[in-house]
């Protein structure tokens, strides 16, 4: 379940509906009801958060968000994107993070799924984290 003030427009969650999970992106927020409409490849349909569910990151969520990899020598993983960057102490282990943009840096800020990172990239550049049209 996600918070319903962790969650905007834009963001990319799990949906769930009869007990099937779908991905979708948030595209309205009714905060008297504390619903979230979600648009999935099926539909728009409006949820309550115990039905919605972050995007765990991983290695393909981050090439979705067309970040760029740099394997370090020490093996860590740097991720980029502009002057955005995010480094993992190896691959595909997104236990602890460390973001950065420009004079903004965080150590283990409190990411581990893709509305979070998100949510963290838009505070510290001001830009929507999306994903590639296929």
């Amino acid at each position: 379940m996600i918070k319903f003030n962790n969650i905007q427009i834009g963001n990319f969650i799990m949906c769930e509906y009869d007990g099937k999970m779908k991905e979708g992106e948030v595209i309205n927020l009714n905060g008297d009801e504390k619903q979230v409409e979600v648009e999935t490849d099926v539909q728009a349909f409006w949820f309550d958060t115990q039905h919605l569910h972050g995007i765990p990151l991983s290695d393909e969520q981050m090439m979705k968000l067309n970040f760029t990899k740099e394997k370090l020598d020490n093996g860590s993983v740097k991720y980029k994107k502009g002057s955005f960057r995010m480094v993992i102490p190896a691959e595909n282990n997104f236990s602890t993070i460390e973001i950065w943009y420009r004079e903004d840096r965080r150590h283990n800020p409190d990411v581990h799924a893709v509305h979070e990172l998100q949510n963290n990239y838009y505070q510290m550049t001001k830009v929507h984290l999306t994903k590639e049209m296929v």
